[in-house]
């Protein structure tokens, strides 16, 4: 799942309008982020093979310090304790925690069995939604059309800002997407680090957005005011 996660990062702005889009999409991608370091590093592995599931043509052989539960569960702890350092919003770092962690729930979905439940566990576990690829289809561009629509009714442009703003981020992610789908095989291994390494570029660009835009009130706002102002 890639549009998914991102999903998660705009629809939970309407939860949470004192997060900065940026800092949701960091946290729905904080697993993939760290996955190429952990590549790089040699601590955990991934192969092309093609016809893997009808999605993707990768086998994610091993990588239980960033995909297994509990590394989710620490990766998550560690997100949200940092924001709460930095920020002091109680309400917000554990919304966090739950979005660093949607990311295993959503790939627990969608993976083979692949994802192990903590490190050195031989059980590996996945629901398989990848071997559908019309499945697969409905249910991300379901969640991305409804993770738009929160945000863009979360939101509104700043005065003198242009409405057109969020569209280019929008529009990159869904052609990135869409491209996934076609099934195309990577050349090799590298050319899978450099695209994952690649996406930590959608933390800034959202950063921007959101800048350029105002979190409309709603009637539970004064709760969630407990997480601090990033925009």
């Amino acid at each position: 799942m890639f549009a998914g996660h991102y999903a998660v990062g705009f629809g939970v702005k309407r939860l949470m309008p004192s997060v900065s889009l940026g800092t949701l999409f960091l946290a729905t991608q904080f697993l993939d982020l760290l996955w190429p370091v952990f590549l790089m590093l040699g601590l955990e592995h991934v192969r092309i093979d093609p016809g893997n599931t009808n999605v993707t043509p990768l086998e994610f052989s091993d990588y239980p310090y960033t995909h297994s539960l509990a590394g989710a569960l620490f990766w998550a702890a560690l997100f949200a304790a940092a924001y709460f350092y930095k920020r002091r919003g109680a309400l917000a770092a554990l919304v966090l925690f739950v979005c660093v962690l949607s990311h295993w729930l959503l790939d627990f979905i969608t993976h083979g069995p692949d994802l192990l439940l903590w490190p050195g566990n031989p059980q590996k576990v996945g629901l398989g939604l990848w071997n559908s690829s019309f499945g697969t289809f409905v249910v991300e561009m379901g969640l991305y059309a409804l993770g738009i629509h929160l945000y863009l009714h979360a939101t509104s442009p700043r005065v003198g800002k242009r409405t057109w703003g969020p569209w280019g981020l929008v529009t990159t992610l869904l052609l990135i997407q869409l491209v996934a789908y076609t099934g195309q095989t990577p050349p090799n291994e590298w050319s899978v680090l450099q695209m994952a390494v690649a996406q930590w570029f959608f933390v800034p660009w959202a950063y921007w957005v959101d800048r350029r835009r105002t979190a409309k009130a709603f009637r539970s706002d004064a709760l969630f005011r407990l997480g601090a102002d990033e925009a």
